[in-house]
């Protein structure tokens, strides 16, 4: 990835600089011609000035200055003839232009920029002048400035190579930790997070993945759990079906059918929760609409209290006036109550009351008996022990893990007479009002 982004960076770079560089070579080539042109036609046109002069005041005109290095000039009759100095023994075309028209003549010759200048005598021309000077020459005069250019355009690119590293690294890491991340949740880590960068679109990857870790980790957890939450579960609808049939058995000449009937109850039951069980471990999306408070009461009181009345205790459901409508699971509120329900049975004593009210705009249900309550801290209380623990087991932690996955809350609110109180979020805007 680092490779990758380095060598883009690096080809870009020298696309930009190849793209503006050559081009500007080639200019810079262009106008050292045009200055040379310029010089050679500056000495050009001084000389034939003072030649003209000379033919003015005596017969033999001036001698021929000495011209730059690497620049030839050289002097020609009327009729063409080389008279002084360098240059072809006959006119060129360059020369015969000039005599011709009577005027400056810029030209090539063999690869030699030309520039040849009038000589005047009188009314006439005389001859004329002609500076040269190889092109490669005036190309060599540009090396300094081409090579000022090549190290400013190499400067250019270590510069790019030296950001492009930077970036590089800047775009790389977050990607190879984020990968390190997937990695490691898909090894069965799902407490991994990956962190943000400040990469807008890496970071939305490393949201999602973090998400998906949450959310995976949630599943497994409860799919790994689920055994012993069944077990927990389905104790007490089991004891009641194997105390009744047992029971059935010992008296044979008895109608067997109400026994029948109350084993069927037991099972639909055992069946209800068991079904319930597997939506919260396998996460089922719930239905978009609001928790029947009073019938799920009523069917928790309805399998509950035959078994406690046998025992000589009574169970209330209390449901006090306008109470607020609330998105939770009935699968995981039914559970959470039988949770409680079976503590209040086990633990506790008298009387089990089930109150749902209205807590300050949020659901709140009360689960109280008349027992002597508990001593125990609620942080130990709601703690997951072990599968052979006594006490409340892995229940109350159950129900407290299943209330905040749905963003509810379960609480001791008094510790003697006992009263553990589930608080659940107010239903939806957009469902529609009663009435």
């Amino acid at each position: 990835m680092r490779q990758r982004i380095l060598a883009v960076g690096l080809l870009a770079a020298v696309l930009a600089t190849g793209l503006f560089g050559i081009p500007f070579a080639i200019v810079v080539g262009q106008l050292r011609i045009a200055d040379t042109r310029s010089q050679m036609e500056r000495l050009a046109d001084r000389t034939a000035v003072d030649i003209t002069a000379a033919y003015a005041t005596k017969r033999d005109p001036v001698s021929l200055p000495t011209p730059p290095r690497g620049t030839q000039i050289g002097l020609y009759d009327q009729h063409g003839r080389l008279t002084d100095g360098v240059g072809p023994a006959h006119a060129d075309s360059s020369v015969r232009a000039a005599m011709g028209a009577g005027q400056v003549t810029n030209g090539d010759d063999s690869g030699d920029l030309v520039v040849a200048v009038p000589v005047d005598r009188g009314e006439q021309v005389a001859g004329a002048v002609r500076v040269s000077t190889s092109r490669s020459q005036a190309y060599w005069r540009t090396v300094p400035t081409w090579l000022t250019m090549a190290a400013l355009a190499l400067v250019g690119l270590a510069a790019a190579a030296t950001f492009a590293r930077i970036q590089a690294g800047r775009l790389a890491k977050p990607l190879e930790k984020l990968a390190g991340s997937a990695h490691e949740l898909g090894d069965g880590d799902f407490s991994v997070r990956a962190r943000t960068s400040g990469i807008r679109e890496i970071d939305s990857v490393a949201s999602s993945l973090n998400s998906t870790a949450d959310r995976l980790g949630g599943l497994v957890a409860r799919e790994r759990a689920f055994s012993a939450d069944a077990s927990h579960q389905l104790r007490t609808p089991l004891t009641g079906l194997r105390l009744g049939l047992e029971m059935a058995l010992d008296k044979p000449d008895e109608d067997l059918r109400p026994a029948v009937g109350a084993a069927i109850e037991h099972a639909d039951r055992l069946e209800r929760i068991v079904d319930d069980l597997l939506d919260l471990a396998r996460d089922v999306p719930r239905r978009n609409e609001p928790l029947d408070v009073a019938g799920l009461l009523a069917d928790l009181r309805a399998d509950r209290l035959p078994a406690l009345t046998a025992e000589g205790r009574s169970l209330l459901v209390v449901v006090e006036g306008d109470i607020p409508r609330s998105a939770a699971s009935p699968s995981a509120v039914r559970q959470i109550l039988s949770v409680l329900l079976d503590n209040a049975t086990v633990h506790g004593a008298g009387r089990i009351t089930v109150t749902a009210r209205n807590a300050g705009g949020a659901l709140a249900i009360d689960v109280s008996d008349e027992g002597d309550g508990t001593t125990s801290p609620e942080p130990q209380l709601f703690s997951r022990r072990g599968g052979h623990a006594t006490g409340h087991g892995i229940g109350l932690p159950l129900a407290r893990s299943l209330a905040e996955a749905e963003g509810g809350r379960l609480r001791l609110s008094r510790p003697a007479p006992p009263v553990f109180t589930l608080l659940l979020p107010e239903r939806r805007a957009e469902w529609p009002t009663d009435g």
